[in-house]
């Protein structure tokens, strides 16, 4: 395990090459609200496959996985210096970036903060504003009183599409797990950090190549919301994923692998 220590929060984190050649193109992932590094699993294999060569950089964001859980409140922009300072540490620069939800919107304000570090963008299931101060107060206080086990099989509804409930209930179970057993702290924290957030400026000044997915059935960022910001980012791409909802990387990861290595070749970013 790798562990870097970032004003008392140690962030777990891996670094994995899927060749020899320790050259290739390095690609980071940042995680979801409720879920640790592990959700970009069923993804890795097929972007191996597709993209020889290509290094892979995964980490827990403050208050999720192995990571430490600081007391809540958190802000958005103590995530982004978070992985500023990772991706710093490790001296690496630009990098293939890729968010997922929280992750999505962490990976904007990196790449609006320093753009040296970012080569481009794929931003699944986010937004540069997601949910309403009073949708996201209600939830800090259900959790905190009730605990993550409360809202998780509404939260499953959301993540996942109707044919991943009917025919992968095995899985379901295991990611229900992870969420209600991620740490209150940092998934309250987020929560607030997410409820005071708002990019539409700085994810509107992006240029970089940006590739945009969500899936059709998100009802956590809505296909239209995720366009929204597709729309605000000049020269972006965007595409949706049928038969997913909110966490395409374990419901349709190779589709999603897919579309991110035939982008990242017709831009000439591998």
């Amino acid at each position: 395990m790798n562990v870097l220590n970032i004003d008392g929060c140690r962030i777990h984190y891996s670094l994995e090459s899927t060749s020899q050649d320790a050259s290739g193109p390095i690609m980071v992932f940042a995680n979801s609200l409720g879920t640790d590094f592990r959700v970009w699993n069923p993804l890795l294999p097929y972007l191996s496959a597709a993209i020889p060569g290509i290094r892979f950089l995964r980490y827990d964001k403050r208050g999720h996985g192995l990571s430490t859980a600081t007391p809540a409140p958190y802000r958005m922009q103590r995530h982004i210096d978070d992985l500023v300072v990772l991706l710093d540490s490790l001296q690496l620069n630009q990098v293939l970036l890729c968010g997922l939800s929280v992750g999505g919107v962490i990976a904007q304000g990196v790449a609006a903060q320093r753009p040296d570090l970012v080569k481009a963008l794929v931003l699944c299931d986010t937004a540069h504003k997601i949910g309403t101060e009073d949708g996201w107060n209600t939830r800090i206080s259900l959790v905190r009183e009730q605990g993550l086990a409360t809202i998780a099989d509404n939260i499953m509804k959301v993540w996942f599409a109707r044919d991943y409930h009917a025919n992968h209930q095995d899985k379901l179970q295991l990611w229900k797990n992870m969420l209600i057993n991620s740490p209150v702290e940092g998934y309250v924290g987020t929560c607030a950090a997410l409820r005071d957030n708002d990019l539409t400026a700085s994810t509107s000044q992006l240029t970089l190549p940006t590739l945009c997915v969500v899936g059709e059935e998100d009802g956590s960022t809505p296909p239209a919301l995720v366009e929204s910001m597709a729309q605000l980012i000049k020269g972006s791409r965007f595409v949706t994923l049928p038969d997913a909802a909110h966490i395409p990387c374990a419901e349709q990861p190779e589709a999603l692998a897919g579309h991110i290595a035939t982008f990242f070749k017709e831009n000439g970013l591998v």
